[in-house]
């Protein structure tokens, strides 16, 4: 009776672990519904959007085909993923960080795998495509390993003093100088408005000098008589 008793207890727990390992892949998106039309499309158009939305839809395209995609719960990796980006924005940077060396270091395994089949290609082609890959996942994990010095160790920027005379300037040569006299806005070398000719030049007098009226009028010369011929 004992025996029969622990058997029927040791079935209900394992239907009951059973039934809960089916409910654990959950595949349908969660969405907060509103207390009005308009704020559950709203709502829906948000998740939409989103950018967790957008990386699980590429992390279960890419796992579709093997044994994790039967696993993977959309509610938990949703919250998983916006966990992730909440910690970026708080400056926590030890899973991007993480993220960036693991993939310099696969692509470093794919750098090695690469050569490696170049190197057993029989033939030219087959093994000049593979050298060809192989040193653009070295490029890219060299490239990842650099952001990752920079994400440790960022640049030290050094302000230099600005040039203020290299920006835009505007020159004004409409603007002429105002002269003493008002009124007056031409200057020497303008041309007079109506008749368009020269004005006087101011440092030359404006009439001819006159006689000294104290020199006479000289008088009669004695020249010598010469005969004419």
């Amino acid at each position: 009776m004992n025996i029969t008793a622990e058997s029927t207890t040791m079935s209900k727990t394992k239907m009951r672990t059973t039934s809960k390992a089916e409910e654990a892949p959950r595949e349908n998106t969660p969405c907060e519904a509103g207390s009005t039309g308009d704020e559950s499309k709203s709502n829906m158009a948000r998740l939409t959007t989103s950018p967790e939305l957008a990386a699980y839809r590429v992390i279960g395209a890419a796992e579709a085909t093997t044994s994790v995609g039967d696993h993977i719960d959309v509610p938990t990796i949703l919250e998983q993923l916006r966990n992730e980006a909440a910690a970026v924005h708080c400056g926590d940077l030890s899973r991007t960080e993480s993220m960036l060396m693991n993939q310099a270091t696969a692509l470093q395994t794919l750098f090695a795998r690469l050569v490696e089949s170049s190197m057993k290609a029989g033939m030219l082609p087959q093994q000049e495509t593979a050298m060809r890959l192989a040193l653009k996942a070295q490029s890219q994990c060299r490239a990842t390993l650099e952001t990752l010095v920079a994400i440790k160790n960022p640049p030290i920027v050094y302000a230099k003093q600005a040039n203020l005379t290299s920006g835009p300037q505007q020159i004004n040569n409409a603007a002429a100088a105002p002269s003493r006299a008002r009124g007056k806005k031409t200057t020497q070398n303008q041309l007079s408005g109506g008749s368009h000719e020269l004005l006087s030049d101011a440092r030359a007098s404006s009439f001819a000098c006159g006689i000294d009226p104290a020199l006479e009028t000289l008088g009669n010369l004695d020249r010598a008589k010469v005969r004419r011929r």
